[in-house]
């Protein structure tokens, strides 16, 4: 007699706590990053167009989805896509490792953003004015040929190499602050869903509170109305370019954060008897809200710092004109600039010519795309900078920077730990409180590669190549394992049975046919791209002839095969273990066929 012991499966405490988990996980720093800097890029609200294009048809079914096999079949990725079919198993296994690697150097942000945060408290703030020398007769040379956020930046933060082959030591300041990072994941994930039901109250909220004090504030700046005018006046020729629909399309997919595993597991600890149509429908449209919602602060700060450079460079040239010219009583200003200098370039082009005067143009400035770690460590501080209250602007961002992460951290490791602990890998004598902070510790020695001086580099790498087409695979795998290897009349009735109706038309179109379509669309679009050129990666290099602008460089052939490591490992356990299990299948096949009758040699270890 075997007596099996069943555990009952966690439960969150309400359905407010799943749906705030669900969105702080879909919600994450990409939403304040990257959309922004993709409507710069794409023509303002053209872009909207192949973005929305892309949520209705590749972003929507897919989250719907995972959201609903989780909930039918209350197990992890790794559980839920075994449980399909033994030879899918690797599927998950895809989805663990993925998330384990995002959350590598995603934690090492939110250790960026703290070590900012420390120093918001400071006054004046420390990114304001450039250091002096050694010498104290001047300031750091270094800083005064770029500016001072970016030396605070790549200097005082990062203590960045030339280039990626040079390591450099560790930063003891970012190990601080990775260390206490990591920490408060975990006192936030120590007991799993029952301590993170409770922090994503803050975490998931927290953040449109800052914003909406950000909307408010920002509106107000000067030049706000020219950085909303820039965002939302499309420029319908972009849309002709295949690269805008290509970054549309991967947007979405990673705004949703499909395919990590997360949206399963925390789907899993649902009730059975729930409409995960609604909740799909709730999180997709707040997510793509919430890119829209973040936008207009965003673009009407960039407005206001736009706005700023230009009326630095017309002062400057304002100056070198009011000082090589005697120009009487008279002042020269910016609104009167241009009636001045085509004057004094009438009656003397050659001094003029000789001052080297600054070209300086409104929309010059507006186009100045940047994103990621520079929106929010190069960009934003620079504008906080002349704002009235600058300490408070400073401390309320990187606090909403902050949550934003944690919030998308909660679901990269709930994306490993549950699958482990659905397959029972963890020692039953070992408390999951324990494994949680073994796992959080390998975690933190491992993501030590990035507080090196190289770090960013890397950090850059992991986000290009880890997070982009191991994805792409997985999620084209989970759709056609789902209409036909688990059947979709099947999948139809399991929500039918959970929800009280039927999918509709749409959900059908875009499962069967649409959004594998268009997966297998951007997959192949995006290797072309990739095979047609050599990475590049910029760097910070004080030596290079043209500093401060980026050193463009080619990545060494070494770590060329590292970021093709790092795209194809991830997934390569999709065909081993199916190849594992059908090697499996074929040993008891041929077992069977040469030993037919088990029961007559006793040197057959067939099953009984």
């Amino acid at each position: 007699l075997i007596t099996l012991e069943i555990t009952e499966r966690p439960k969150w405490d309400n359905k407010v706590q799943y749906m705030l988990t669900c969105i702080g996980f879909a919600v994450g720093l990409g939403n304040v990053w990257r959309f922004p800097y993709l409507c710069q890029i794409y023509g303002g609200g053209a872009f909207l167009i192949p973005y929305g294009i892309a949520f209705v048809f590749e972003g929507l079914p897919l989250l719907h989805m995972e959201l609903a096999i989780g909930q039918r079949l209350r197990m992890g990725s790794v559980g839920v896509w075994n449980s399909i079919s033994p030879y899918l198993g690797g599927l998950g296994v895809a989805s663990m490792l993925v998330s384990f690697l995002v959350g590598l150097f995603y934690n090492m942000l939110l250790a960026w953003i703290l070590w900012y945060f420390f120093h918001s408290f400071q006054s004046p703030l420390p990114w304001r004015d450039c250091p002096l020398n050694l010498n104290r007769t001047g300031y750091v040379s270094e800083c005064e040929k770029s500016s001072p956020v970016n030396y605070f930046w790549y200097r005082e933060t990062l203590n960045i190499t030339p280039n990626i082959e040079t390591s450099g030591p560790v930063q003891w300041w970012l190990v601080l602050c990775l260390a206490s990072a990591w920490g408060l994941v975990y006192i936030c994930f120590i007991r799993g869903i029952e301590t993170i039901g409770k922090a994503i109250y803050v975490t998931a909220t927290f953040p449109y509170l800052v914003l909406t004090i950000f909307l408010v504030r920002s509106l107000t700046l000067a030049g706000a109305t020219d950085g909303l005018i820039y965002l939302f006046t499309p420029n319908w020729e972009t849309l002709k370019n295949p690269n805008v629909w290509l970054d549309a399309a991967t947007q979405i997919f990673f705004s949703l954060s499909l395919a990590f595993g997360g949206l399963i597991a925390f789907s899993s600890y649902n009730v059975q008897k729930n409409n995960c149509e609604r909740d799909a429908l709730i999180v997709g449209c707040v997510n793509s809200f919430t890119s829209i919602y973040a936008s207009i602060p965003i673009f009407a700060i960039l407005g206001f710092k736009a706005n700023e450079n230009y009326n630095n460079c017309q002062n400057w040239n304002i100056l070198r004109l009011t000082n090589s010219f005697n120009i009487g009583d008279e002042n020269i200003t910016v609104e009167n600039y241009d009636v001045w200098f085509n004057y004094l370039n009438a009656t003397d082009p050659s001094e003029v010519k000789s001052l080297d005067l600054k070209t300086c143009n409104l929309q010059t400035f507006l186009d100045q795309s940047v994103s990621g770690t520079g929106l929010a460590f190069i960009v934003f501080t620079e504008a906080v900078i002349n704002m009235p209250g600058a300490q408070v602007w400073a401390v309320l961002f990187f606090v909403m920077l902050f949550s934003l992460g944690l919030s998308s951290m909660f679901g990269n490791l709930e994306g490993v730990l549950t699958p482990l602990l659905d397959l029972h890998i963890i020692p039953s004598w070992i408390p999951k409180e324990i494994f949680t902070g073994l796992m959080c510790l390998s975690s933190f020695t491992v993501g030590l590669l990035f507080t090196l001086g190289s770090g960013n580099y890397w950090l850059e790498i992991f986000n290009s190549y880890v997070g982009s087409m191991p994805l792409l695979i997985i999620a084209f795998f989970e759709i056609i394992s789902v209409v036909y290897i688990y059947g979709i009349d099947r999948f139809n009735d399991d929500i039918e049975w959970m929800t009280g109706r039927r999918p509709n038309i749409y959900w059908q179109a875009t499962w069967r046919f649409i959004s594998p379509l268009m997966l297998l669309v951007v997959f192949v679009a995006y290797v072309v791209i990739e095979a047609e050129k050599r990475p590049t990666y910029n760097t910070w290099n004080p030596d290079y002839v043209h500093f401060p602008l980026a050193d463009v460089q080619h990545y060494p052939e070494w770590v060329y095969v590292i970021c093709v490591l790092l795209s194809v490992l991830p997934v390569v356990s999709i065909p081993l273990v199916a190849l594992y299990k059908f090697m499996g299948f074929l040993n008891k096949y041929i077992m069977k066929r040469h030993n037919p009758n088990p029961y007559g040699n006793e040197l057959c270890h067939g099953e009984f």
